[in-house]
């Protein structure tokens, strides 16, 4: 693990990603694209949500608002949801699958420490999918992770496509929500609440317009940036895109330390049965619940 610099307030290190909830104007059609082309199954229709994943695990919940006006550019809100596979093959299926169901990318790139291919669903919510590299590969110094935006080897993934299993199978057991990264109106208000707040670790500050937050090591489970302006407003109440997106500790912690901290940040987190609701600066709503057990 990294020598980071954080206080007795960090997050525990198993803490991991839950379900990204979308406010879907046509969730019929968004149900329909993460099936096909991102390799999701729906495993639970509750009311007016759709719960999709890979094994029993959910990873986008649609919430279906027919009425849902769309995000106005230059906004705060998703910039993308960022799906973990893995392993590189299962990074090479995801790649064939897209191309099979007729669906484009909008970027590709080599991060170092991870692969990753980038495309936005029918609504424009951005969608990652992502191998990472084995942690032992992973360059730190004081504290930051070394990450790069390099040209992806599409030759070399494709190179480990399996024969055997078909793309159309869907994604594998062990895919995961890997990280959210999200449009912000300040990294120094958005700092105070992720790192400061809640607890996470900064992992990267150097890149442009942008932070990385993390816990127990990890290259970054939230992104943050400043690329739809400075100061950007946030997008109408009840607007397509980013319902909420959920942080998931380890069984048997507390969600008490997190809420007083925040309380003290001058933030309102509410309690509910599912746990933490809050919403950060600039308006993103997030959940944080604890692992059963």
């Amino acid at each position: 693990m990294p020598d980071q610099t954080h206080t007795n307030d960090a997050l525990p290190a198993g803490t991991a990603m839950g379900p990204v909830r979308l406010i879907a104007a046509d969730s019929d059609l968004l149900r329909a694209y993460y099936e096909r082309a991102i390799g999701l199954r729906t495993l639970d229709t509750s009311g007016d949500t759709v719960a999709l994943g890979a094994g029993d695990r959910a990873l986008v919940e649609l919430m279906s608002r027919p009425d849902a006006p769309p995000r106005p550019p230059g906004t705060t809100g998703l910039f993308h949801l960022a799906i973990l596979v893995p392993s590189r093959p299962d990074l090479a299926r995801a790649l064939r699958r897209v191309l099979d169901a007729g669906a484009r990318f909008t970027g590709a790139a080599d991060h170092i420490v991870s692969e990753a291919l980038y495309l936005r669903d029918p609504e424009g919510n951005g969608i990652e999918i992502y191998r990472d590299r084995p942690r032992e590969e992973w360059t730190w110094s004081a504290g930051e992770v070394a990450i790069d935006t390099l040209p992806l080897d599409f030759e070399g993934v494709m190179s480990e496509l399996p024969p055997d299993v078909p793309p159309a199978s869907g994604m594998p057991d062990g895919t995961v929500m890997g990280h959210v990264h999200l449009n912000v109106s300040d990294l120094g208000t958005a700092e105070d609440f992720y790192s400061r707040a809640l607890g996470f670790d900064v992992t990267v500050r150097g890149y442009p317009g942008a932070l990385l937050v993390s816990a127990g090591g990890y290259h970054h489970h939230v992104g943050l940036n400043t690329w739809s302006g400075p100061g950007a407003p946030s997008p109408p109440a009840g607007a397509r895109g980013l319902g909420r997106f959920e942080i998931v500790l380890p069984a048997g912690s507390s969600l008490d330390e997190v809420e007083g901290r925040l309380e003290r940040a001058g933030a309102e987190p509410v309690r509910s049965e599912e746990g933490l609701l809050v919403s950060d600066p600039s308006h993103n709503r997030l959940l944080l619940r604890a692992q059963p057990g």
